[in-house]
């Protein structure tokens, strides 16, 4: 079974990760975006199976709280960011797959 500390350990690897991903989404580094963000998942499903063998002591519950308020803060940014960036590249898709339906059907545009 893990330690209280290993929680509190966790929520803080998960905070760093999630502002390092809302840094990189202001500067527009969308590549280096999925590998974080695949660390981060690791990092939630190791926090699903922690088990502390007692309740957080009030300071690392506190801290616990502040890192999760955190998380969300960098998170809601992070959407924020992202969303408009996947419309775009889905209008995009939809663009392309219509000249490409309409060079199938007419040929190639002069």
């Amino acid at each position: 079974m893990a330690t209280r500390s290993e929680v509190v350990h966790c929520y803080g690897q998960l905070a760093a990760g999630v502002a390092l991903m809302a840094e990189l989404a202001r500067s527009k580094e969308w590549g280096r975006l999925p590998a974080l963000e695949a660390q981060c998942a690791a990092i939630v499903e190791r926090l699903k199976l922690l088990v502390p063998l007692e309740a957080l002591e009030p300071g690392q519950f506190e801290e616990a709280l502040r890192l999760i308020e955190r998380i969300r803060v960098d998170q809601d940014e992070v959407c924020g960011l992202v969303k408009p960036q996947i419309e775009q590249l889905i209008s995009r898709m939809g663009y392309l797959h219509q000249q490409r339906t309409l060079g199938k059907a007419y040929g190639p545009p002069h």
